[in-house]
Formats: C-alpha cells, structure tokens, sequence
C-alpha cells in the first residue's frame, strides 16, 4: 500500500514538475531571449532605422467576421477550467512546493523506516556476534587446558619410559 502511494506521489511530481515547465517555459525562453537582444540593441552604435513602412494590417480588416471569436472565451463554460486559469502564477509555484514537500515527507518517512529496520538487523547480528565470540572464548581456554594436560601426560609417560628403560624394558 505504502508502495502504491510512494509510486502515486511521485508521478504526481513528475507531471508537476512537466505542467510547470511546460506553463512557463516559452515566458521565460521569451523573456530571456528579448532581455538578450535588447541589450544587444542599447548595446549597438547603429543608429536607429528611418523606414516609410505602411502601417500594420489588421485581422478585422482582412476577415471582418472574426470580430466576434474572442480567445477568452474558449472554456468559458468549463468551471474547473476557469478556476485554474484564474490562479496566479504564485498560487502554482505554492502548489509545486506544497507537493514537492510531501514527496520529501514520504521519502524522509520511508528512510526511518529503513534505518530503524537497518538498526534492529544489525542489533540482532551484534548479538550474535557476541555468542560466537563467547563460544570462541569457551573453545580456546579448553584447547588450552587440554595442551597443558596433554605435555603433563607426555611428562609422565617420558618418565615412566625412561623407569622401564632403566628396569630393563627394551620398547616395542
């Protein structure tokens, strides 16, 4: 469940970060492309341009019957539609921020998680790592005692060898 959402959050992100570059990206390439070029012209010692052009031409002029198509009313009907466009462009960037910050909380969430399970792994292999030691411990103080009573018995047996050589014993 906590997958589904942590997937559902993130393509939520992703098709904000899309809108958003996809709503302001011309404006900005536009804006940065005419602040460019303008100062190229203050920049330029060409003088300015007498031209003796006609005036524009306009749209009424050449097709009357376009008068009454105004671009502001496209989706005027759609309430949802006029809603998001009346937003300001301030009010999108809090949205984005908004869902960024929670993509941030789930992935902060879902790292203490992580490292709490990370922490209760690594207890349990301390623990065991401890038992192995504590058997290790055990094994090479009884590896010793068995050494020393292993050159004891050669001690003895080197003794007693030594008794029956001297009685006569001549080995096997």
């Amino acid at each position: 469940m906590a997958r589904r959402s942590g997937d559902c959050m993130r393509c939520l992100v992703i098709f904000a970060v899309v809108s958003a570059l996809v709503v302001c990206g011309p404006a900005l390439y536009w804006k940065f492309i005419k602040g460019f070029v303008g100062s190229t012209r203050r920049n330029s010692v060409c003088p300015p341009c007498a031209c003796d052009c006609p005036p524009p031409v306009s749209l009424l002029e050449i097709a009357p019957g376009l008068a009454n198509l105004s671009i502001s009313d496209c989706g005027g009907d759609d309430p949802e539609l006029k809603q998001e466009m009346g937003k300001q462009f301030v009010d999108l960037l809090t949205e984005e921020l908004k869902l960024q910050e929670a993509v941030a909380d789930e992935h902060s969430r879902h790292m203490n998680v992580t490292l709490a399970e990370a922490k209760r792994v690594a207890s349990q292999y301390q623990k065991e790592a401890e038992k192995c030691n504590a058997a290790t411990e055990i094994c090479e103080s009884a590896r010793e005692r068995a050494e020393a009573l292993l050159t004891k018995e050669r001690k003895i047996t080197s003794l007693w060898e030594k008794r029956a050589r001297q009685s006569g014993w001549e080995g096997e």
